[in-house]
């Protein structure tokens, strides 16, 4: 079954081990931050500085593994129709539109959005992490390091398939950043499967 996040919204859900979570950009160029929580102890969370160390890179895709601040592999990437994601750059909140684009009633962002979904879960805002942005292309500048937020290269359908490789709690959101998203804000689309994806799944079908 396909779910709907809405534009600017988010959502979390548990995602039992061996479960496979795919993320779809049904219109293209639309950014989706995921994180995710051990349900056994939630203080285990995903690590974006543990990942990029273990791995010695940026950039993520198809089979790498993503692993907790405990150095357990939380998920798997098992498919990868864009190749291009960010895990550098935290949720976008209401400081990151007051303080970089100027806003005087800004919207409460990625961060809001994902502190209010996983509530229910007993998450609390503080310890919410540098989140895997998914289809997000943030090019680094190889000299000076500088960081440039580009356009996503995701194209309507374009997904990433990741499997648990134990209970999580997962939040999820479609961005909320102009920047991120080339200017406009779309929905995000995901599904959970318990066994490897049919191949239908794959034809913009489901």
């Amino acid at each position: 079954m396909r779910h709907e996040i809405s534009p600017r919204s988010g959502a979390a859900f548990a995602l039992d081990r061996g479960q496979r979570l795919t993320v779809i950009d049904p219109c293209g160029e639309q950014v989706s931050d995921l994180l995710a929580f051990a349900r056994a102890d939630s203080d285990e969370v995903i690590s974006s500085g543990r990942t990029l160390d273990y791995l010695s890179r940026i950039y993520l895709t198809a089979p790498d593994p993503i692993y907790s601040n405990r150095s357990n592999i939380m998920l798997r990437i098992i498919q990868d129709t864009v190749g291009r994601h960010d895990f550098l750059l935290t949720p976008c909140s209401k400081d990151t539109f007051r303080i970089i684009y100027g806003d005087s009633q800004p919207h409460r962002g990625c961060f809001g959005n994902l502190a209010a979904a996983l509530e229910p879960f007993g998450i609390a805002p503080d310890r919410i992490p540098v989140a895997f942005n998914l289809f997000m292309n943030v090019a680094v500048d190889g000299v000076s390091g500088e960081l440039k937020v580009l356009p996503p290269l995701s194209k309507a359908g374009d997904r990433i398939v990741l499997e648990a490789e134990m209970d999580l709690i997962i939040g999820l959101t479609a961005c909320s950043a102009l920047q991120s998203n080339n200017g406009s804000f779309k929905p995000i689309h995901y599904s959970i499967d318990d066994g490897p994806v049919p191949l239908a799944a794959f034809n913009g079908s489901g």
